[in-house]
């Protein structure tokens, strides 16, 4: 396989991803949303490794099922009880595989700009589960998805990011995709927790109420300890979607938020659930798209 094809079926990012592309992925999507067959074999004689170099349970169960529903053999890879503990590098146990004969690999990883450099190395198609706060495009894809779903279109559509958009590769991916098809993004954060990088206008937390589209991120409670955050309570109060701030959206207006969800912290425990949130869409949207991205892969 070619650099350039390896690029092609690759999915590093939205970033560098043409909307022409993005639609191609959301149709094929919707293909696999309607297919009746619990399993299609497309992809029967593939092997796909999952490779989790920072812990995960709804992305990585959402692959498998992906994987599993289009045939592929599934090599699932936990850092925790590998060789990286002994000091293996992440190239090295990506190597390793790639020479055992995968076809595709899925990778998560903490630090940024790894992902790219084994990109370059590797000579089978990598997906990006999340790579530091760089990108999540599946994720990110998932969301648009849902979003066209309520909406039909997302051309001028009006969508806030609400949290610690510093930290958070989904805020990135999502600005990313939703600029490309034609959403109006906006971010709500705490001073220290904006994103200097990404030239996006900022709003207050009424402001962000009046979205079509409110998206909460989970806050990473372990920024308590460096002081960012003062406390969950504080949080909630400044920045949480609370039932009375809920009450406050348009009737027409979704919930979302990528999950897991810190429940009573960024979104009051009764509006996971609420009539307009569709947070458990989203997961259940993500094996569909998940199909559509490993078929690129795979299959072109």
């Amino acid at each position: 396989m070619t650099t350039v094809q390896l690029k092609q079926k690759s999915m590093l990012g939205l970033k560098d991803l043409a909307r022409e592309e993005i639609e191609a992925i959301l149709a094929r999507a919707a293909y696999w949303e309607q297919e009746p067959s619990k399993v299609n074999p497309v992809l029967q004689g593939k092997f796909v490794a999952n490779m989790f170099f920072e812990n995960s349970t709804r992305t990585r169960f959402s692959f498998e099922v992906a994987e599993k529903r289009l045939g592929a053999e599934v090599l699932n890879f936990s850092a925790a009880a590998s060789s990286v503990q002994k000091g293996e590098s992440i190239y090295d146990t990506v190597r390793t595989l790639e020479s055992m004969g995968i076809d595709a690999g899925v990778i998560r990883l903490k630090p940024i700009g790894v992902l790219a450099e084994l990109a370059e190395k590797i000579k089978v198609p990598l997906i990006n589960a999340g790579d530091g706060n760089n990108e999540h495009p599946t994720q990110a894809l998932l969301d648009l998805f849902t979003m066209r779903k309520h909406f039909n279109s997302l051309q001028g559509l009006n969508v806030a990011i609400v949290g610690d958009v510093k930290h958070s590769r989904v805020a990135r991916s999502n600005y990313w995709g939703l600029s490309k098809l034609g959403a109006n993004v906006k971010f709500c954060a705490p001073p220290n927790m904006k994103a200097d990088d990404l030239d996006v206008p900022y709003v207050t937390i009424d402001e962000a109420l009046g979205a079509d589209v409110v998206m909460m991120l989970r806050v990473q409670l372990e920024r308590h300890e460096s002081g960012m955050i003062k406390s969950a309570e504080d949080y909630r109060t400044h920045y949480g979607l609370t039932v009375e701030r809920a009450a406050r959206i348009g009737k027409h207006a979704i919930i979302m938020h990528p999950a897991p969800v810190n429940r009573n912290v960024e979104i009051d425990d009764e509006l996971v659930e609420h009539p307009q949130s569709r947070i458990f869409a989203q997961m259940q949207n993500g094996v569909p798209i998940r199909m559509a991205v490993i078929e690129r892969a795979l299959n072109g």
